[in-house]
């Protein structure tokens, strides 16, 4: 991970040429402190990545009173932070809003997780995210709990609709990338109906991605793919009916909206001069 490439554009966007009322407003530095809480309940995520942050704005120690992955309740102090009271002021916006954005995601799969309540069916999140973001967005679902799916396009095969309507069908589509797949790749092809599925095992899928289909649908391609496929499910699928597909014999769920769809948690900092 390049991490200071992505935070040079965070800063740059963010301060411009300079912070023009911090600089004005202090005209010497001194020692403070900055202390992030929550103002809701979640789950911290991007905590680890405060240092790369911080050292582009001073020395500074860092307390953290939790880390990744912990739960949190509303109006509990989270992180510590010791240092330039200009620093702290310059990358306080940079610091909330990136830790909003990840606890969001890393809250959201947690929730997930526990309305699915089975360790055997991984969730997964998709390619459905922020642009510029999208590692540090997959940290955070593996954070709340979740899995990755391909993080870019050369990760993975996944065969999807318009794949296969350029391809001509799925017969052509599966056996071309039979025959140019790197080694050691699984090939996961997109089905919308029990005819798609039967079609795409007959011709070497091996992971069967079952888009938008209903339940008594999934059971049926659960059915005829035993020992021949993993079964990912995907579409329609949201914290109220989850629950609905606990007992399916799949592999997997994916779900975008863990990235696409995760509402930020409230997050603020209070300072005290030192």
């Amino acid at each position: 991970m390049d991490i200071e490439k992505y935070i040079k554009i965070w800063i740059e966007e963010d301060i411009g040429k300079g912070d023009i009322t911090t600089d004005g407003v202090l005209e010497n530095d001194f020692e403070g402190k900055g202390i992030v809480y929550s103002k809701e309940e979640g789950v911290l995520a991007g905590s680890i990545f405060l240092p790369y942050i911080l050292k582009n704005f001073g020395d500074f120690k860092i307390n953290f009173l939790k880390k990744d992955g912990e739960e949190f309740k509303k109006n509990e102090d989270l992180i510590e932070i010791e240092g330039s009271a200009k620093g702290i002021l310059k990358s306080e916006r940079i610091i909330l809003n990136f830790l909003a954005r990840l606890s969001g995601i890393a809250t959201l799969t947690r929730k997930f997780l526990k309305k699915l309540n089975n360790k055997n069916i991984k969730i997964l999140d998709t390619r459905k995210t922020t642009p510029g973001l999208r590692i540090f967005e997959k940290y955070a679902v593996k954070i709340g709990g979740g899995f990755n799916h391909r993080f870019s396009l050369d990760s993975g095969i996944l065969i999807k609709d318009n794949h296969i309507i350029f391809a001509g069908g799925i017969k052509n589509a599966l056996l071309n990338m039979k025959k140019n797949k790197p080694p050691g790749m699984k090939i996961e092809i997109e089905v919308t109906n029990l005819n798609e599925a039967e079609e795409a095992i007959k011709y070497g899928a091996e992971i069967l991605l079952c888009d938008n289909m209903e339940i008594e649908e999934i059971k049926k391609v659960i059915e005829i793919s035993k020992g021949k496929c993993e079964i990912e499910v995907s579409g329609g699928i949201n914290l109220e009916n989850i629950e609905k597909y606990r007992e399916l014999d799949i592999n997997y769920i994916s779900l975008g909206a863990l990235t696409h769809s995760s509402k930020w948690i409230d997050l603020s900092m209070r300072v005290l001069k030192i």
